[in-house]
């Protein structure tokens, strides 16, 4: 039996929810096309079955950070443009080439792996060149700019086709924030000018990504890359208006909502206290029901610190105690209708109610990637279809149409 299938615990996929939510940015960001951001599994959601959903959806594109999750990809029969987000190490250039993944550059020791790469698999290999214009973490030096495009450019075994960067601030709200980000954005532009001036013009340039995309009109360019909105989370609670506006009144759907049952119940005296470390006293006589979920499932262990609840029979439950490796405890009061086998939602709605994975990372003092993508490997992903409105998307910019369909297999 796989591992996670032999407990009921699990985390359930929405994917007209995914649907929904590219048809929303493709609105959006109109007329910039949408790639979808698949990297880290898919944000915890799984990245093979978010792929396929994405491209049956109309997206320009996927992707990812490292060669391993592309390689996935097309082991999944995924023939879509796949950009690997950051340089590949030199030993894993050949690995991309043959796999007809995209390759970022910005040094110089990168562009000469991918050049070896492409001459000996064969073909043309088509790259993007990433700029730094603040984030400061990888990308081309902005004095560098001029010389390294021109060499990727006149390269006979490289085809230049995009050019970006990455927004740093672009989900924040504060007039620092906003400035940094449209002195970015300015910054990009001067590059795009500077290397038309020299005749370079690339096809595909893009600078946003889901924070930009939504707030920021002048970061869209030809491509915005869309990753937490995919998952049906605003970077900024704020950004929700812009959504709605640009779409008749939509929001983002979550995607992902994790499950669990009720294994065992105990009636326990005001005053037990149940767990490891006996934390907390129960404030009066209590069913306690059993789930079986715990930290190394991604549940955090400091989500009894900080008040953490769940939902059964449609009413927030407090936990008992201390989250364990493997299980938690619920409160649920003199609710003697609680049985072994009820559902448990930790994350998502059940009735009226309604725990969403940013309410996980308020109480955290984290955010909402780090929940998705904290939810273990041995959490089984359901993908479910679930019928809902569907949002019409826009079409792809016509330039952008040679980064729709799949690429030659290089012999």
């Amino acid at each position: 039996m796989a591992e996670g299938r032999s407990r009921p615990a699990w985390a359930e996929i929405d994917l007209e929810a995914v649907r929904v939510n590219i048809g929303l940015m493709s609105q959006v960001a109109a007329p910039a096309a949408v790639c979808a951001v698949v990297k880290a599994d898919g944000y915890g959601h799984g990245a093979v079955t978010v792929a396929h959903a994405a491209i049956e959806t109309g997206v320009a594109g996927l992707a990812v950070a490292i060669v391993d999750e592309g390689i996935e990809l097309r082991n999944a029969g995924v023939t879509a443009p796949i950009l690997l987000l950051s340089e590949v190490a030199p030993d894993a250039a050949e690995a991309a080439v043959e796999h007809r993944l995209t390759p970022t550059l910005y040094t110089d020791e990168g562009k000469a792996a991918v050049e070896r790469a492409v001459n000996r698999v064969g073909g043309r290999g088509t790259v993007h060149v990433k700029v730094d214009t603040g984030m400061h973490r990888v990308g081309l030096a902005p004095e560098a700019v001029l010389d390294f495009v021109g060499s990727v450019h006149a390269a006979p075994d490289l085809s230049l086709e995009g050019f970006f960067t990455h927004l740093a601030v672009a989900d924040g709200d504060s007039p620092e924030d906003r400035e940094f980000t449209d002195r970015q954005v300015a910054e990009f532009e001067r590059h795009l000018r500077d290397l038309a001036a020299r005749g370079i013009r690339p096809a595909v340039r893009h600078a946003a990504n889901s924070a930009g995309a939504i707030a920021h009109p002048g970061s869209r360019f030809d491509l915005v890359r869309t990753g937490i909105a995919l998952y049906g989370e605003l970077p900024n609670p704020s950004m929700a208006t812009t959504i709605a506006a640009a779409s008749g009144g939509h929001s983002l759907r979550p995607v992902l909502s994790l499950r669990a049952q009720v294994v065992a119940t105990r009636n326990l005296a005001a005053g037990e206290r149940p767990s490891y470390g006996r934390l907390r006293p129960l404030p009066g006589p209590s069913v306690v029901a059993t789930v079986p979920i715990g930290y190394a499932d991604g549940v955090p262990r400091r989500l009894f610190d900080t008040g953490g609840e769940v939902l059964i029979g449609g009413r927030r439950r407090p936990l008992a105690g201390s989250v364990t490796m493997d299980q938690i405890v619920v409160d649920c009061g003199d609710d003697g209708d609680v049985a072994v086998g009820d559902e448990v939602v930790l994350i998502g709605r059940q009735g009226n109610d309604f725990i969403g994975a940013s309410e996980w990372a308020d109480r955290m003092g984290t955010i909402s990637y780090e929940v998705l993508v904290g939810i273990g490997s041995r959490v089984p992903r359901v993908p479910r279809a679930e019928a809902g409105p569907r949002v019409p998307r826009a079409e792809a910019r016509p330039r952008l149409r040679h980064w729709l369909g799949p690429r030659p297999v290089r012999p």
